[in-house]
């Protein structure tokens, strides 16, 4: 087993005590990763619980952790989206009748110790930035055609990045002369151009994360599979829900909030009286990692988890 396989999940105990209730139910893993999540769940689990785990990354559905959790009868590994995850759940007749539904959201450890994926600054290799590898454009492609206009607002959008219009510019210069194909030329552009710098962060940090989320859908499957998870529930199930940015947190947390509020009607219309039924309700604080656990992993530092409830 690798180290990858090894590392433990960020709020790995505090997410499998918010997600579950009972012992025997039916739960959904939407990012299986390495299997920690998948694993501390199937522990926990009696020999009548099922679990079926979900990822876009090959990689992880090929890792010795999957093939090892898959000798288990209870679990299952589907390759593709956590967006698909009513599609996977109605195959199963699972519809209406999941206990509990877990999210780790963003790039894994794995991914980002893995130079040839091209999610990490730190370490040169080939622009592709893909999650799952099979399908789509890769960083390198995308760059190589984007509109100067969508560049810079997919860095503000989704890198919150002061400094877009300048790395956007000096992208479409430099692509005139010569492709943008690694993360080290990349980094290194992006460095040239942003002229302050935050204490502590790479100044590539916002760009390479905004554009990740571009090419993987990221917002995009998040808005479908929250929105899913309200069907896939049964009354007292869980939603389970780790973000490691803000643009992730803001959108769960409104999610929670809106639910719990039920629809919005205006008062002139005639409508049930039960048109504003909430269907979720928030379940405690939302928890992040405590001081040892940053200590032993710093990327917890910037962990949050929520958990609601189907009502």
């Amino acid at each position: 087993m690798t180290a990858g396989e090894l590392h433990k999940p960020v709020l790995l105990d505090e997410a499998v005590e918010g997600l579950i209730r009972q012992i025997d139910g039916v739960y959904i893993d939407g990012t299986f990763g390495r299997g920690g999540h998948s694993g501390a769940i199937l522990r926990v689990l009696s020999s009548q619980g099922k679990l079926l785990a979900i990822d876009k990354d090959m990689d992880a559905v090929n890792s010795s952790q999957a093939k090892k959790l898959l000798t288990d009868k209870r679990f299952e590994l589907a390759h593709g989206s956590f967006a698909d995850m009513d599609q996977l759940a109605n195959e199963r007749q699972w519809r209406g009748k999941v206990d509990g539904i877990l999210l780790d959201l963003g790039v894994s450890s794995p991914q980002l110790d893995v130079a040839e994926r091209g999610f990490s600054f730190m370490k040169d290799g080939p622009l592709d930035m893909r999650m799952d590898t099979t399908q789509g454009e890769s960083a390198a492609q995308w760059l190589s055609h984007v509109e100067e206009n969508e560049l810079i607002g997919v860095l503000r959008e989704y890198g919150e990045e002061k400094f877009a219009r300048r790395i956007a510019a000096e992208i479409v210069l430099q692509r005139q002369e010569k492709p943008i194909e690694t993360t080290a030329q990349l980094a290194s552009l992006i460095a040239n151009v942003v002229t302050r710098r935050e204490p502590g962060k790479h100044p590539a940090t916002r760009s390479f994360q905004a554009i990740r989320i571009k090419i993987n859908k990221e917002l995009d499957d998040l808005d479908q599979a929250l929105l899913n998870s309200i069907d896939i529930l049964k009354p007292g199930g869980r939603l389970a829900v780790i973000s490691f940015h803000s643009l992730e947190d803001r959108r769960v947390k409104r999610f929670i909030r809106e639910k719990s509020r039920g629809d919005v009607v205006p008062r002139h219309l005639p409508l049930p009286v039960d048109a504003k039924k909430p269907v979720l309700k928030p379940v405690g604080k939302a928890l992040k990692a405590n001081a040892d656990e940053v200590a032993g992993n710093v990327r917890s530092r910037s962990a949050v988890l929520r958990v609601a409830e189907k009502i």
